[in-house]
């Protein structure tokens, strides 16, 4: 720590918090860093259930340093984030959802981390409460990483270490014109213009509390939102990325997590009017950002359902999503001895549907498991190790050790 600089900036935005800002702001006071190196930053976005007097109260007896802000509510979580950020000093932020805590060592490890790594982004491993929590990040630690060599793309909520000097560099600040998304917008752009993200796997550090008073921000909003926020997301990863095979990796994310679950289940109990809708605002989306590039990453039952947006076909989908809610096994086709396997989901090789077949053709991990199936890198693999072969023995032996003269 340089001079009187805190170390960390914890930046909670609280609105209508009460009683889950009661264990949150116990887990700020419970860091095992020293409280010296910590300032905390609050903003009351305008509750009216006693928020902004448990934050006083916190702010009179904590061992750190405590800012406490109360404005009128702004309408969504950008607004108080950006003013925290605003007046933060730490060499680092944190931002923390005032119905979430952390671990006791959550800020002393991610300090640590991201001073030992040089990196401008730390991820502590985080686990849900009551709620689901993203997984795949946290296999092993990372000293140092980005979004093109990890998981992370996966988990794009604000709740991470940030290098404010960055942060400040770039100018980034939450979108706050989106309700919803706007922290997979914010962090997106930190993974892409970071130099280094670590990722810090054997200790939770964030603990995420499932709300059970329907006030949590991400269960509420309308469809349209969802649209805004995977429109934001693919636009800007469509600037920051060139077009190939990374961009399209990229945007594996907003097309599964944001735009899909739209054509899931939940579309089985839209109204045909609310299905027009739907598939009007992902035309302009597919026809800018969806490509066979995208395609060939995403799972047999995803790369059907978002072809049939695509192509605005509202009545095959129906008939797909029908088949994957009722948990149904799709049959499995292995042709060219077992290069290409086909599942079977509805519609596969029905010509009024005009579906290709390629939409259904399985690749990767999905298709490993299958018994029987070789693939086209396994076959192109073998037919390298031959040729290879071919180089190295002497050329009176073939591949199965025999002399090609023996019989002369």
């Amino acid at each position: 720590m340089t001079g009187t600089q805190p170390d960390v900036t914890v930046i909670i935005g609280a609105y209508e918090a009460m009683p889950y800002l009661v264990e949150c702001l116990a887990s700020v006071e419970a860091q095992t860093i020293d409280p010296a190196r910590i300032e905390v930053i609050a903003v009351d976005d305008g509750s009216t259930d006693g928020t902004g007097d448990h934050l006083e109260q916190f702010a009179a007896r904590a061992p750190m340093s405590v800012t406490v802000i109360r404005q009128q509510n702004s309408g969504g979580p950008s607004g108080p984030r950006n003013v925290g950020l605003g007046k933060a000093a730490g060499r680092y932020v944190f931002f923390l959802d005032a119905d979430d805590r952390l671990g006791p060592e959550a800020l002393e490890r991610m300090v640590a981390m991201a001073d030992r790594s040089s990196t401008d982004v730390v991820l502590g491993r985080i686990e849900g409460v009551n709620r689901g929590a993203p997984k795949s990040m946290w296999h092993r630690t990372l000293e140092r990483t980005d979004v093109f060599s990890s998981n992370i793309k996966f988990t794009l909520s604000a709740q991470k270490l940030f290098r404010r000097a960055f942060l400040e560099r770039h100018g980034m600040r939450f979108d706050e014109s989106l309700y919803t998304g706007e922290d997979a917008l914010f962090t997106m752009e930190a993974y892409l213009r970071a130099d280094g993200v670590s990722v810090l796997a054997d200790y939770t550090c964030y603990y995420l509390v499932g709300r059970d008073d329907g006030k949590h921000v991400t269960k509420s909003g309308t469809y349209v939102l969802r649209f805004d926020s995977a429109r934001s997301l693919m636009g800007l990863i469509a600037e920051l990325v060139p077009a190939g095979d990374r961009r399209d990796e990229l945007m594996v994310r907003p097309f599964t997590v944001t735009l899909l679950p739209q054509f899931g289940p939940r579309w089985l109990k839209n109204s045909e009017k609310v299905r027009r809708r739907k598939l009007e605002l992902a035309r302009p989306l597919m026809d800018a950002y969806w490509s066979e590039g995208v395609a060939r990453f995403l799972k047999v039952h995803e790369r059907l359902r978002l072809h049939l947006v695509a192509a605005g076909r509202g009545d095959l989908l129906t008939d797909v999503v029908e088949f994957i809610r009722a948990d149904k096994e799709p049959a499995a086709l292995l042709e060219e001895g077992g290069r290409h396997l086909y599942l079977g989901y509805p519609h596969f090789r029905d010509r009024a549907a005009g579906i290709p077949d390629e939409v259904y053709r399985a690749g990767g991990r999905e298709a490993r498991a299958f018994p029987g199936y070789v693939g086209q890198r396994a076959d192109s693999l073998l037919r390298r190790a031959v040729r290879l072969a071919r180089r190295v023995l002497p050329a009176s032996r073939d591949l199965t050790g025999g002399d090609r003269h023996a019989a002369a």
